[in-house]
C-alpha cells in the first residue's frame, strides 16, 4: 500500500469516528443557573422533546409558544417572560 494512501485512509477514519461520536452524544445537562421553561419557544428552537409527545428532538417544534415545548432560560426568568415552570396536564 502506498504510504500517502495509508495516511489519507487513517485520517479519514479518525475524522469519521469523531463525527459518529459527536452525533451519538445526548442532550447536555443544564447547569444550576438554568430552568426548564414551557410555552415560550419559537418553532424550531426548542431544547429537547415535547412534553406532549408530538416530537422527540431538539429543534423540531412546529409552532411558536406550544405549551408542551420548552427551552432552558436563566433561573428565575421563566414566568417573567410568560412561560410556565411545569408542563401542561395531559
Amino acid at each position: 500500500m502506498d504510504k500517502q494512501l495509508f495516511i489519507q485512509s487513517a485520517l479519514a477514519s479518525i475524522l469519521a469516528f469523531g463525527a459518529i461520536s459527536a452525533a451519538q452524544a445526548g442532550p447536555v445537562a443544564p447547569d444550576a443557573s438554568k430552568d426548564k421553561c414551557f410555552g415560550i419557544t419559537k418553532a424550531g428552537q426548542n431544547d429537547c422533546a415535547s412534553a406532549s409527545g408530538s416530537h422527540s428532538c431538539a429543534g423540531t417544534a412546529t409552532k411558536d409558544k406550544d405549551p408542551g415545548d420548552w427551552k432552558y432560560v436563566a433561573k428565575g426568568t421563566c414566568e417573567k417572560i410568560g412561560g410556565m415552570m411545569t408542563p401542561p396536564k395531559k
